[in-house]
């Protein structure tokens, strides 16, 4: 049986956070490299520049995120900036909606939203595993 005192030693905050980071830099060629979107034929090539940009940023972002929470020598400071950075893809996906002439989907289909079911788990994973990490750090007094 495991005790308390080993559960808090293990970094499930980190382990959430990097679930949510991995997600992005994966599902972002699990979304868009297909007919839908880079191999679109109505799409402009300048609309699939911007695809393709947005599917570097979730590997960058990705990466960036694991960086921070794997790396040697941690600091309270790494786990503020991996989780910042965790969190970005999914808040500016979310901001898309402030934006006119928006659709989360290209015609004929409708206008449903279906990133948010990846999104807001995804931002949830990460508040989860920052305020858990955060709370490990408190009782093991590590960082």
């Amino acid at each position: 049986m495991v005790s308390d005192r080993n559960r808090r030693k293990f970094p499930w905050g980190k382990v959430l956070i990097s679930i949510s980071a991995a997600g992005t830099a994966v599902g972002v060629y699990v979304a868009d490299w297909n007919e839908t979107h880079i191999y679109n034929p109505s799409w402009p090539p300048h609309a699939k520049f911007h695809n393709a940009q947005t599917m570097s940023m979730g590997v960058a972002l990705g990466a960036a995120v694991l960086h921070y929470l794997w790396k040697p020598n941690q600091t309270r400071a790494s786990l503020d900036a991996a989780a910042v950075i965790a969190s970005m893809y999914g808040l500016t996906q979310l901001s898309v909606a402030c934006y006119p002439g928006i659709s989360s989907v290209d015609p004929p289909g409708k206008n449903t939203w279906p990133q948010l079911m990846t999104t807001l788990p995804s931002l949830g994973f990460v508040l989860a595993g920052y305020l858990l990490e955060r709370r490990r750090i408190n009782h093991n007094g590590e960082y």
